[in-house]
């Protein structure tokens, strides 16, 4: 089976201004390969190059719209020879006349079909040449009333597999006295919690092992903070979902990076490992610094 047959290859077009580099921007965070500004005569190549590559490619979305100029003619005969051989679909975006016109008063730019007239003679003429095409699309975005992060949330909720993660959490130990990262969205301090460091029979070992481990998460204070860390960081990892926020790192810290901020990170991803379109993993900073 090509990659083609397997739908993994999407045509982006529609209106200039109407959000075809967020949907691009998207796609490429679910790890679609997108091709930008293609003229429509690459794309037969283009798709033969996925049937050929098989599953070594990823899913491929090329972007084509009249910036292509005299080359987007050709772009509705050869978009339906395309769809012709199966899996292969349209995203066509579109947006009122005024939207269109607010947006592109925003960035002062000109409309790519202008030319001396107004921009809503450009739009006008954009619109008249892709009618066919936002015709015969198989998926319409109308993106008049969507801000640029509710267009990517609609997106990835359009193109993401079955259980695929739309956040992916960190959760990383560190010892303050090395510093505190500066590249992190939350910071969690441990040093509330007595150190094992002072028990001889645990200052060698690491949060990673059992020992370490049970000594921390039993201290007073230990679980209830876990409790509601927990809960405080559900809604969070939620709402970064919903704003289309990929990537979040959450800080734990201790003295050294050694004990607490360990058992507590591995602790806390276990707990969140499961949670709904999130994929969680650990990383330690400053374990074997020392």
């Amino acid at each position: 089976m090509t990659a083609a047959d397997e739908g993994e290859f999407l045509i982006v077009t529609g209106m200039s201004g109407a959000g075809r580099t967020t949907a691009a921007n998207a796609l490429e965070d679910l790890g679609w390969y997108v091709v930008d500004n293609l003229p429509p005569q690459i794309l037969r190549p283009l798709l033969d190059l996925t049937d050929m590559g098989g599953a070594n490619l990823p899913k491929i979305a090329a972007v084509v719209d009249v910036r292509g100029r005299s080359l987007f003619d050709d772009f509705p005969g050869v978009a339906n020879a395309l769809r012709s051989r199966g899996g292969v679909k349209v995203l066509f975006l579109d947006a009122s006349d005024d939207v269109l016109v607010r947006r592109f008063e925003a960035v002062r730019r000109p409309h790519p079909l202008q030319g001396d007239g107004t921009l809503l003679d450009g739009i006008r003429t954009e619109r008249t040449r892709l009618a066919p095409i936002r015709e015969a699309a198989d998926l319409l975005i109308d993106t008049s009333a969507l801000n640029i992060h509710q267009l990517a949330t609609q997106v990835s909720e359009m193109f993401s597999e079955a259980g695929a993660a739309r956040h992916r959490l960190t959760l990383l130990s560190f010892g303050f006295k090395y510093g505190v990262p500066t590249d992190v969205d939350h910071v969690a301090d441990m040093r509330f919690l007595p150190n094992p460091f002072w028990e001889e029979s645990l200052r060698n070992h690491t949060g990673q092992d059992d020992d370490v481990r049970d000594y921390v998460l039993s201290r007073p204070g230990a679980t209830e903070f876990l409790d509601a860390y927990e809960q405080a960081l559900l809604p969070v990892l939620a709402g970064y979902q919903r704003e289309n926020k990929s990537h979040s790192t959450v800080a734990i810290g201790c003295t050294g990076g050694k004990h607490r901020s360990v058992a507590v990170a591995e602790e806390l991803a276990r707990r969140l490992t499961g949670t709904p379109g999130v994929a969680v993993n650990v990383r330690h900073r400053d374990l074997g610094r020392e």
